[in-house]
């Protein structure tokens, strides 16, 4: 089993800082693609950034210039450094990995997992 466990979530004032961490364990043999995500009231999903295991990254545009995703393949971990917070950012933020599990008799086996979440919320 893969458990992807978020952290730092919490209540800040418009324009300041957060870093979320997401740290995946359990029976992996490696971890692909890790992303985050997010899912406001009402809304669904959204993507926010994504990395690759050798670290190119990927923004969506309302995050751009303000978030930063990185990682840490040594303890399985992503990060995200959210700066220049706004309350439109306020939302339950998860976070998303492609992991590759080793399977008896068949080896390497690649599945999708998610994190519980963690609650960011933005004050105006």
């Amino acid at each position: 089993q893969v458990q992807l466990v978020e952290s730092g979530g919490g209540l800040v004032q418009a324009g300041g800082s957060l870093r979320l961490s997401c740290r995946a364990s359990g029976n992996i043999f490696s971890v692909k693609d890790m992303r985050w995500y997010r899912q406001a009231v009402g809304n669904g999903r959204e993507l926010v950034a994504t990395i690759t295991r050798g670290g190119t990254t990927h923004y969506e545009d309302y995050v751009k210039g303000r978030f930063r995703i990185s990682r840490d393949n040594a303890v399985n971990t992503v990060y995200l450094q959210m700066n220049s917070l706004k309350p439109e950012d306020t939302a339950v933020y998860y976070c998303n990995a492609d992991v590759f599990t080793m399977v008896a008799g068949f080896g390497p086996q690649e599945q999708d997992y998610w994190g519980q979440g963690t609650q960011v919320t933005i004050s105006s």
